[in-house]
Parts: structure tokens; C-alpha cells; sequence
């Protein structure tokens, strides 16, 4: 976790994991420490400076073919400007690039709007995400994300942040069904949760912007005792996209710079439901007493 209290235009103070540092803005960084790079580091450190735009959008795997070296060597380079992951770099590059935007919190609002204004941009922009997912969501990919699911011994579904929670509400409605389910939004417990798993279970990853490292260190877990991997998220060409097996993307409406995945958080709810309705009729008699079970264990709950 981090947070970014900014001193002047050029000077922030970042807390990361309970420490305090000042640093330059990104660019800065950059040119300060240029002459320190490899050449091959500089490749990347050029790319960065010239398409700064196309850079917050790109996956790491994106970048390193655009500047034809390895991963490993954009990882080094962000390491020598003082960046821990590329995560928090493409957050910070962000941060740079919206400087000089208008305020943008959720699509066209602005801090100025009123409350009516709000709900109206916000339910618009909502509906106007659902009406596009119909086109978006590939019939298909949803298809085969639930055969697997199905034929699965065991399913592990993960997810940190706000991510997490929706692998909490797939986790219960997989629960209802009387399936093998297992759910953590602790990367700790992810890491032994996904070395547990086998070439008959299925590991499903929701992650909004496909680029969280606690779900990345999963899924890399996972294959290596090669079980399947689904992920549900937001961007086709993300590295968790690239790594899944299965991919189910929701459309999003996601400005650039918004950090909040606010109408795919939606989006990726309705996808949850589709999944549960659609085992359901595929299922039927087999899950319909479950459901029914789960139904009447919750209602001795109720007054």
C-alpha cells in the first residue's frame, strides 16, 4: 500500500508500507539518473520519455517487445529509478500525465457538479458500460470458463483490493452450488493456495487492471504445477490476460486516468451472475439441492 502527498510540482512525498521518502516525479527521475542506465535501460528509459501516453496503458511484456529487450531488463531499469514494481511505476506515470487534466473522478464529472448532476453522469455511465458489455462479454470465452469450472476438481478463486471482493461474491454463489470452492484475498495465503493446486483444479483471477503483482505471483504458482488458469478483468491485453488460459474481459469506460475500476466493478458483477446462472441451467438437478440447502441453512438466520 502506498499513498502520494505531493509537495510541490516536482517533489512528492511517498509512504510505502509504513516508510517515508521524497523522490522527484517520474520524468525527473528519468533524466537525474540517466547516465547511471545501460544502454539496453536506456532504450527503455527513451521509450518511456517519448510515448509516455501509450506507456501507462502498456503491459510490462508490452513495452519490453516495443523496446526489444526482456522483462526483466524494463524491471532493472525501474529498480535503478527507484520504482520497487511496475505497478506503483505505471500509478506514479499516471499521476504525472494527469497534472494538468481537468479534475476527473468518474467519466465527465467534475468536483464542481451537484449532487443531481452526479447521479445522473453516474447512472448514465453505468448503463451506458452495461449496454456495451452486451457486445463486449464473447459468448464463447464465457463457454468455456464454465465448462472448466465445472469439470474442475477444485476451484481456487483470488482477488486483493477491490477485486477482492468480487472473488468474495463468486466464492459464495460457487459455494451455493455445492462445488469445491476456495477463496483468499491474502497474498500469502494465495501463494500456498495456488502451490496446492494440481493439473485438475482451476485457479480463477479477478483483477480489474490484470497487472496486480499479488495475483501475478498466483498465477505463476499455479502453472507451475500445471493447473489452468481463468482470469476475469478488464483489459484484453494485460499480463494477466496474456497468462490466462481463460479470459473473460468486461468493457469499461475506464478514463485513463482513473485508477478506481468503478463501472467494470459493475460489469464484472453481472459477469459473476451470468457464470451462476448459467451452470445452474446447465447443472440443474444436480445443483438445484444445494441451492436449496444453502437457501435454508442462511434463512435460520433470519428473524
Amino acid at each position: 500500500m502506498f499513498v502520494d502527498l505531493y509537495v510541490n510540482h516536482n517533489v512528492r512525498i511517498m509512504i510505502v508500507l509504513g516508510g517515508i521518502r521524497l523522490t522527484v516525479n517520474v520524468f525527473s527521475l528519468i533524466r537525474a539518473k540517466y547516465h547511471t542506465l545501460s544502454s539496453s535501460q536506456k532504450t527503455v528509459a527513451d521509450y518511456v520519455l517519448n510515448n509516455s501516453s501509450e506507456v501507462m496503458l502498456n503491459t510490462l511484456n508490452e513495452i519490453a517487445n516495443a523496446c526489444g529487450v526482456s522483462e526483466t531488463t524494463v524491471l532493472r531499469f525501474l529498480h535503478k529509478i527507484d520504482f520497487n514494481s511496475y505497478q506503483l511505476f505505471k500509478i506514479s506515470l499516471t499521476q504525472e500525465l494527469s497534472k494538468d487534466t481537468p479534475a476527473i473522478v468518474y467519466e465527465d464529472i467534475s468536483f464542481n457538479d451537484t449532487t443531481e448532476q452526479i447521479i445522473g453522469k453516474v447512472v448514465s455511465s453505468t448503463i451506458s458500460s452495461l449496454n456495451d458489455s452486451m457486445e463486449m462479454i464473447d459468448p464463447i470465452s464465457v463457454e468455456k470458463f464454465i465448462d472448466k469450472i465445472i469439470s474442475a476438481n477444485k476451484i481456487l478463486i483470488i482477488g486483493v483490493g477491490a477485486s477482492g471482493s468480487l472473488a468474495t461474491d463468486m466464492f459464495h454463489k460457487m459455494m451455493k452450488l455445492g462445488l469445491n470452492v476456495v477463496y483468499s484475498n491474502d497474498p500469502h495465503l494465495i501463494n500456498i493456495l495456488s502451490m496446492s493446486l494440481t493439473p485438475n483444479d482451476f485457479l480463477i483471477a479477478f483483477s480489474h487492471s490484470g497487472e496486480s503483482r499479488e495475483i501475478l505471483d498466483g498465477v505463476a504458482i499455479a502453472h507451475e504445477e500445471k493447473c489452468k488458469v481463468g482470469a476475469i478483468t478488464s483489459y484484453s491485453k494485460s499480463t494477466l490476460s496474456n497468462k490466462a488460459e481463460y479470459v473473460i474481459c468486461s468493457s469499461s469506460l475506464e478514463t485513463k486516468f482513473r485508477s478506481d475500476a468503478m463501472t467494470s466493478r459493475i460489469i464484472q458483477m453481472v459477469i459473476v451472475d451470468i457464470i451462476y446462472v448459467s451452470i445452474v441451467t446447465k447443472l440443474r438437478d444436480k445443483v438445484l439441492p444445494s441451492i436449496q440447502k444453502s437457501s435454508l441453512v442462511v434463512a435460520k438466520n433470519k428473524t
